[in-house]
């Protein structure tokens, strides 16, 4: 058989939204339609859906709806998912070569960006993406949280920050009819915060957040959201953006309207939104945060800030820094350290100025972890356009053994339990009937093993 007369053969590392976008845009591009593609979703966890699952905040169902548009990508014949695979460790760079026309990577980011501060290595300060994993029940991290601090800090202004402050304002209570599992809602029963501070060195028109997101703070009764009046400031820079920007100017009077309301009754939390505050200390007392140092900053006319000298010493018990999340550096791929992605060009691998044949990327770790979910879909269209402009100029990768089968033989040859879009089915079900029994949805299973077992067909699931 012929090259041209097989699909096209695509494997996808990372099964979340970006590489379920990736292997929607395949199926859709008229240029690879002609041939056909049969595509192969590699995951590292037992369970697809990444970002989705693992990054977002369980109080959000609008957002984990997203779910419901993925599910009918991996529905497709042409998709088959490969789950509990490493790559690097369980595959190889070189295996998927050997089997694949082209290879995508889609990993995102999930590691946190440091924060350069004095003090940030304290007992009590937090990576935002490690708490973020905890509650969202990733079988990869701790089973258990410390919630001591009365008074916790946030560093960021974006949603992440918010989803971290708003899970900590909120009472386990709250967060149970959710999909969290026995072990966060037992962790969030426990929690002793009353004070949760949110700090942004710049203004309320420089705030990554999103209007719904920044709404959603005030919908518990349990949370008052506070913001200093004095807070309220704009230059010239900061008027354009919000002319400029409906999603700013709507951000802006959303925190406008907090300023100048009226204390909220019967809310036992408050959750302060702290701006022109420029984080620049972590106090501790025997190796443990006692607080947080901040520095004033003013405007200076363009939207930027300046410091004021001006210091304030918060008494915070515990930190979390939710200021931006990083990719990491995958085996045998190159790797731009300073920017945290791979070195591309729309979507092509480069090393040392040369495109390496067949090898693509997609998402955040393709551009840097910014923007919204659905920002991956532009990213997707772009790389799949390269991949079938290689395809009809016959510079993609020339694999030794295309066929779906070689695959299936090899993991098995290795011995690894991978999971299957069957599988998924299977689990997807297992949680639902565990949240049924308690009125609940879902409830989400977290251990690795239990996560496997209740993919694999005919077994009886316990509890």
């Amino acid at each position: 058989m012929s090259e041209n007369s097989r699909p096209l053969r695509v494997a996808i590392v990372g099964a979340g939204p970006a590489g379920i976008y990736c292997a929607d845009a395949l199926m859709k591009s008229e240029t690879v339609s002609e041939r056909g593609v049969s595509i192969d979703l590699y995951e590292r966890m037992p369970a697809p859906f990444g970002l989705i699952r693992y990054g977002v905040a369980p109080d959000h169902p609008r957002i984990k709806g997203i779910i419901t548009a993925l599910h009918k990508v991996l529905d497709k014949p042409a998709v088959r998912l490969l789950g509990n695979i490493d790559f690097g460790t369980d595959v190889t760079l070189d295996d998927l070569k050997k089997h694949y026309d082209a290879v995508v990577f889609s990993t995102g980011a999930t590691d946190d960006r440091a924060l350069e501060i004095p003090g940030v290595d304290l007992d009590g300060s937090y990576g935002a993406g490690e708490f973020v994993a905890w509650y969202d029940g990733h079988p990869d991290f701790s089973r258990t949280w410390p919630l001591e601090a009365e008074k916790v800090a946030v560093i960021g202004v974006g949603n992440v920050a918010l989803d971290v402050a708003r899970v900590l304002a909120k009472t386990g209570d709250e967060l149970l009819p959710t999909e969290i599992p026995d072990n966060v809602y037992q962790g969030l029963k426990q929690n002793k915060a009353v004070e949760v501070h949110v700090f942004g060195r710049r203004g309320p028109a420089q705030a990554k957040f999103t209007p719904l997101e920044l709404k959603e703070l005030d919908h518990s009764p349990n949370i008052e959201v506070i913001v200093n009046p004095e807070d309220i400031d704009y230059d010239e820079g900061s008027t354009v953006a919000r002319r400029t920007s409906k999603i700013t100017d709507q951000v802006a009077q959303i925190i406008e309207n907090y300023a100048i309301r009226e204390p909220k009754q019967g809310a036992i939390h408050k959750l302060f939104l702290h701006f022109f505050e420029n984080p620049v200390e972590v106090l501790g007392e025997d190796g443990k945060v006692v607080g947080l140092r901040t520095e004033r900053t003013e405007l200076d006319g363009t939207g930027n800030v300046k410091p004021t000298g001006k210091t304030t010493d918060w008494e915070i018990g515990a930190i979390y820094r939710a200021v931006g999340y990083l990719s990491d550096n995958l085996p045998g791929i190159p790797f731009d350290n300073q920017a945290g992605v791979i070195p591309n060009e729309a979507g092509r691998i480069f090393d040392d100025g040369a495109h390496l044949t067949g090898l693509y990327t997609t998402g955040w770790i393709k551009r840097g972890p910014v923007g919204l979910i659905g920002h991956t879909k532009g990213d997707a269209n772009e790389t799949v356009e390269c991949i079938a402009e290689d395809m009809v100029n016959g510079t993609l990768n020339t694999p030794e053994d295309a066929g779906e089968d070689a695959v299936i033989a090899l993991l098995e040859s290795r011995g690894i339990p991978f999971t299957t879009w069957e599988g998924w089915y299977r689990l997807d079900e297992h949680e639902r009937q565990l949240g049924a029994a308690e009125g609940r949805e879902r409830k989400k299973v977290v251990e690795r093993h239990d996560m496997l077992a209740a993919s694999e067909p005919d077994k009886v699931q316990s509890n």
